[in-house]
Parts: structure tokens; C-alpha cells; sequence
């Protein structure tokens, strides 16, 4: 009984909580066992008073709310305050909820971005969700079978994110890919060389041996073919009677990023594939702008083969082989041979006349311009016998040889050298040093004539060995060429052309292709 009330004030209030006199009479009720609880007898006026209770609380508190609305500030207040609270509680939950989707978002973008390429630059990103390659195709020509990005890093042994970085195509960076000089040409300007930084060097080296080298080649194209040389491509026209030379214009800028992403498409790699690919492979023309102190490199036109990647030729080799194949077929037909480095491209005949010849050339202009080239409208060249005939550098008349009056002057050079030592001398216009030049010219004669360059390549190392040797480094005359490009083999020095048959004056073109 310790829970009594033992006050009036204690009653009062016990009375107030049991809602009532009534209440607390029939609680106490209960409490004593005088009567049931409620919901336990017929006509229970146990629930009729706690029904009761009810309804007087709801009064008063109805009352005390009609009380507070005569205060009209107060209720304004009051709903302010509240609407208040419950924007701010409002606001954080958003607040919360869209950091939690950041943080969600950054999470599964990045998780991507290790995983996935979703985009490479404006104008290059299409197709990159196709991941499928025709695995079967890829196989039948030996090429590794790569579906999407991932698959180029792992064999490249790179990691995705490099991959992307170095295939990003940008509209404007402050950081470049490429090291770009110029070099002179023979028949005067200058010639654009974009050499790779070694890391992007190192993928095209990759592209270059496991992709590019496992595709046959028309039996028509020596230039940078492993086993072939220039020396291959000029034997077949030896002693005869008739020899056509002819250039493509502007021939790696002429091959553009869509046919060398279609070249990779046409092997059997899904666009993904052949968007990287084709990016790793290719570069746009650049201007190199200071702005605010920062220098920036800005993209002018849409993106080519560039001179100077080991992955050029071997791309236009690939891109050639249908022209190769028609004019292979033409000449034939014609009683011509053909053949084709790099750009040069050579006909000879025993048997041809002023016409065929003439006939020949239109049609050999058609079939190039078909396939996307220009034939240089100043450099073709039609030599007769009695006529020093020439196919990429090297004389033909009755054997492979090298020019006399480069012989002559290169072992009056020789004598000069060995005479009065090298210094004030100079041989070709690669910029290197007069010993490494000499060095690469002998070689040079060699490979074409072995008696003659035999003889030439002992008097030059007795030259190198008695001014100690090749110096270490070269110089060129613009800008320095990439640490990881080596320093072109030198070209001899050939005396003008003499005038095309029927075609105008072509002069020489320069020995650009010993770049490689």
C-alpha cells in the first residue's frame, strides 16, 4: 500500500492523471477486486469511463488550441517556426542524399575507369560499347584476339589508365605525345618529322610487331618490309628498256584517321579496338601556342599517319595493298613490272613505246586517285635506256650501282679526309658528323654493289679509327630530334635529275625514306 496517496496534494494529482474522479473511483475499484476491467462484464462501464476520460482530454485540448488561435502572431509563429524545422530537416536529408550519390558515383566511375574505356575526345568516342571482335577472323591471320581496351593494356603490359592517356584525343593539352622537327629537303622546304615520346613509341612498337607485321603484304611493296630494302625494290627493273618513276603526294597525310580505323575494323577488331588503335597510330596537325605564360598544343584539322612513327609504313603498306594488287595487274597486262616503295612507285617495260607508256600512266593516275593517293604532278619520270636510269637512288642501266659522280666526289672527299683530317668537311645534309656520315654512305654502297663498298668500308673505318671514332652525338639543323629516335643514315649527294620523257622537269626526290 506504499503506493497510496498519503496527501491531499498527492490525491489531487492522482485523481488528474487517472483523468478524473470517476476514473480513479473505478480504478481503485479494480485495484480492490470490486469490480471487473474492462472489456470482462455486460454493460461495461469500465471501457463507458475510459471512453469518457477520452473525450474530456480531446475537449481540452481542443479548447486549449482555440485558445492559441485568438492569438493570431503566436499561431503565425508557431507554423512558421515549424515549417521552418521541417525545411531543414528537409534540406539535410537532400544535403545527405546527394553526397551519398557523389560519393557513389565517384566510387563506380572510377571502378570503370579501371576496367572500361567510355570515351576518348570529341569526334573518336562512337562506337566504343561495341566490344566484340571477330575472333575467328583475328585467328585465321594470326593476330592476337583483343575485344576491348583492357585487352590492348594487359598485352602491352600497361595499365588502363596509361592506355587511355596515351590514346586521348584532346583539342587542346599543355602536354604532347610527339617531338617535332623539321628536316631539310633535296629539293628545297623542309620536311615535318613527328618522332613518339618513348612511352607512346613503345605502344606503336607493340601495334607494329603484333598486329601490323602478322598481315601479308603484296609481293609489290619493299619499302620497310622486314627482308626487303631498296636494293629488292630496284633489282627487278635492271637493264631495261624503258623505267617510270613516280611519287605519291603528301602520302602519309593523305591517310587519315577513318582509313586507318577502318584498316583495324577490316582485320576483325571491334571499333573499340580499332579506336584505340587507331589513335595510338595517328596524330593531327599542331600548333604550338603561348597563352598567358603556358604553353599549349592546339589541334588544326583532323588526325593522320604521322612522318616519323614506326607504325606509318607499315600501315600504308596495308592501306596499299589493293592498289598494289591493281596496278600489279595492270602492268602486267601492259608487259610492265612493278613495284613500290613507300610512296615511290616504279615501272619498267623491254618492250614499251611512246604510247603504251603514255596509256600506262593514265590509267596507273586513275587507279591511284580510285584508291585515295595523288600522284605528285612534278615528280614522275620516264627514263630510256642510253638515259642514267634510277629507282630510289639507285642506278639500274645494266646493274644495281651507285651514281659515278657521287663515287668520285665521295673518294675525293675520302682522300681529303685522310689528307687533312674532317674537320670543315661535310657529306650529305642529315646534319650528323662528317665520320658518321661517310660511315653510312659506305655501308650504303655495299648493300647495292658489295666489290665496290667492300673496298669504300675499309678505308672508312681506317678514317674513323684515326680520328677516334664517331662522335657520340650529332646535331640537326632545326630543333633536336626525340632521345629515343636515331639519327637518319646519311643519303649521298645526287646530281640533278635529268628531264622526264613527256612529263616535264621532276626533280629528286629526297632520301626521306633512310629515316626509318
Amino acid at each position: 500500500m506504499s503506493d497510496q496517496p498519503t496527501s491531499r496534494e498527492a490525491l489531487y494529482a492522482r485523481i488528474r492523471r487517472a483523468g478524473g474522479k470517476d476514473n480513479w473511483v473505478w480504478e481503485e475499484m479494480v485495484r480492490l477486486g470490486f469490480w471487473p476491467r474492462a472489456g470482462s462484464g455486460p454493460n461495461d462501464l469500465a471501457t463507458e469511463m475510459s471512453r469518457r476520460a477520452e473525450l474530456r482530454k480531446e475537449v481540452s485540448r481542443l479548447r486549449q488550441a482555440q485558445a492559441r488561435l485568438h492569438d493570431e502572431a503566436k499561431v503565425l509563429a508557431e507554423v512558421r517556426k515549424a515549417r521552418m524545422a521541417e525545411s531543414r530537416q528537409k534540406r539535410a536529408e537532400t544535403k545527405a542524399r546527394i553526397e551519398a550519390d557523389k560519393v557513389a558515383r565517384a566510387a563506380a566511375w572510377a571502378a570503370m575507369q579501371a576496367t572500361e574505356i567510355v570515351y576518348l575526345g570529341p569526334g573518336v568516342s562512337k562506337g566504343l560499347s561495341d566490344t566484340a571482335s571477330d575472333s575467328q577472323k583475328l585467328q585465321a591471320n594470326a593476330l592476337p584476339v583483343l575485344d576491348n581496351a583492357s585487352d590492348i593494356a594487359q598485352g602491352m603490359g600497361i595499365t588502363l589508365g596509361r592506355l587511355r592517356w596515351l590514346s586521348f584525343s584532346r583539342a587542346a593539352s599543355q602536354t604532347t605525345h610527339w617531338v617535332r622537327f623539321r628536316i631539310p629537303k633535296k629539293t628545297g622546304g623542309e620536311r615535318l618529322i613527328s618522332a613518339p615520346m618513348p612511352h607512346l613509341k613503345s605502344a606503336q612498337n607493340w601495334v607494329l610487331h603484333n598486329v601490323l607485321y602478322k598481315l601479308p603484304l603484296h609481293d609489290a611493296a619493299h619499302g620497310f618490309v622486314p627482308g626487303r630494302s631498296i636494293v629488292s625494290n630496284a633489282r627487278p627493273h635492271v637493264g631495261r628498256k624503258v623505267v617510270i618513276n613516280l611519287d605519291l603526294q603528301n602520302f602519309f597525310p593523305t591517310v587519315t584517321y577513318p582509313r586507318v580505323w577502318g584498316l583495324f575494323r577490316s582485320f576483325g577488331y571491334s571499333q573499340q579496338v580499332a579506336t584505340v588503335l587507331a589513335l595510338l597510330c595517328t596524330e593531327p596537325p599542331i600548333d604550338e601556342v603561348v597563352l598567358d605564360g603556358q604553353r599549349w598544343y592546339v589541334t588544326r584539322g583532323q588526325r593522320v599517319l604521322p612522318q616519323g612513327a614506326p607504325t606509318s609504313p607499315a600501315v600504308t603498306n596495308l592501306l596499299c595493298r589493293a592498289l598494289d594488287r591493281k596496278l600489279t595487274k595492270l602492268a602486267t597486262a601492259m608487259g610492265f613490272t612493278y613495284t613500290r616503295y613507300a610512296d615511290d612507285l616504279t615501272f619498267s617495260s623491254d618492250g614499251a613505246e611512246s604510247e603504251s607508256v603514255g596509256k600506262l600512266l593514265r590509267r596507273v593516275r586513275f587507279l591511284i586517285h580510285a584508291e585515295g593517293f595523288v600522284v605528285h604532278p612534278d615528280k614522275t619520270r620516264v627514263h630510256r635506256r642510253g638515259r642514267r636510269q634510277e629507282v630510289t637512288g639507285i642506278t639500274v642501266n645494266d646493274k644495281l650501282g651507285v651514281e659515278r659522280k657521287t663515287l668520285r666526289r665521295f673518294r675525293a672527299l675520302l682522300h681529303q679526309i685522310e689528307k687533312s683530317g674532317p674537320d670543315g668537311k661535310s657529306w650529305g645534309s642529315s646534319g650528323a658528323s662528317v665520320l658518321a656520315s661517310i660511315t653510312g654512305f659506305a655501308n650504303f654502297v655495299y648493300m647495292v654493289d658489295p666489290d665496290k663498298g667492300r673496298a669504300l668500308k675499309q678505308r672508312v673505318a681506317a678514317v674513323v679509327a684515326a680520328n677516334g671514332g664517331i662522335p657520340a652525338a650529332t646535331t640537326r639543323p632545326a630543333s633536336p630530334p626525340p632521345a629515343a629516335s636515331a639519327p637518319p643514315v646519311a643519303a649521298p649527294t645526287q646530281s640533278e635529275p635529268e628531264a622526264a620523257e613527256g612529263e616535264g622537269n621532276g626533280e629528286k626526290k629526297g632520301d626521306w625514306w633512310k629515316l626509318w
